[in-house]
């Protein structure tokens, strides 16, 4: 029988994670991010970003704050770069500017052009500050105990899996929003990242202020 001790503290954060990444929300990003692409692609686009989102996250888990430390990076300077990239994905949803990009280039770059697992599905949307800084909290609370730090790092997969999961349903959701749909979503997704991007932003000011002021 499982010990209740140990299984509680997965379950907290199982749903620590899963409120902070959000694959719910996360699904309608995806597909106004990859709206129009073959489903084959879409597919390993949204397996590509899983991946690394996981890597990042499982990286940061076992060494936490000595990876920003050897870099030479601060958490607050972190939020502050990541909300400062998802603004600039927000405005290209709002301005359909990655549309008229492509229309420039011309067909031939356009599969290259519309490839966003790195960036912006990867890191800051999966593996946002908020996924990174809730993994070394919850890593750190295991400190000593690698099997628990283990567990931590394969409840975070669940997760992910489950983000992509969902990232797959992107196709029904594409057919049953049409073309409108998926403009009207554009738009108001866009303007709901560059709320997240001005609050990734405020939080990173608030970490410097209470950490260095």
């Amino acid at each position: 029988m499982v010990n209740m001790i140990e299984t509680l503290p997965l379950i907290w954060a199982f749903a620590t994670l899963f409120v902070v990444m959000d694959p719910i929300g996360l699904a309608p990003i995806f597909v106004a991010l990859t709206q129009g692409i073959e489903p084959t692609k879409r597919k390993a686009i949204g397996l590509r970003a899983c991946v690394i989102a996981f890597v990042i996250l499982a990286l940061f888990g076992f060494f936490g704050d000595a990876v920003l430390g050897f870099a030479g990076i601060s958490m607050p300077a972190f939020q502050i770069a990541g909300g400062a990239l998802l603004f600039l994905t927000a405005m290209e949803m709002l301005f359909e500017l990655r549309a008229k990009r492509r229309s420039t280039k011309g067909d031939e770059l356009d599969d290259d052009d519309r490839d966003p697992s790195v960036f912006p599905l990867a890191t800051p949307l999966i593996a946002g500050p908020g996924a990174i800084a809730s993994i070394i909290l919850l890593t750190n609370e295991a400190q000593g105990n690698l099997l628990q730090q283990i567990s931590v790092i394969v409840v975070m997969g669940a997760v992910v899996l489950t983000t992509f999961i969902l990232f797959m349903l992107a196709g029904f959701m594409e057919r049953a929003l049409g073309q409108t749909g998926i403009l009207v979503v554009s738009r108001v997704l866009g303007m709901l990242l560059a709320a997240l991007a001005v609050q990734f932003i405020l939080n990173g000011l608030l970490g410097f202020s209470a950490t260095f002021g």
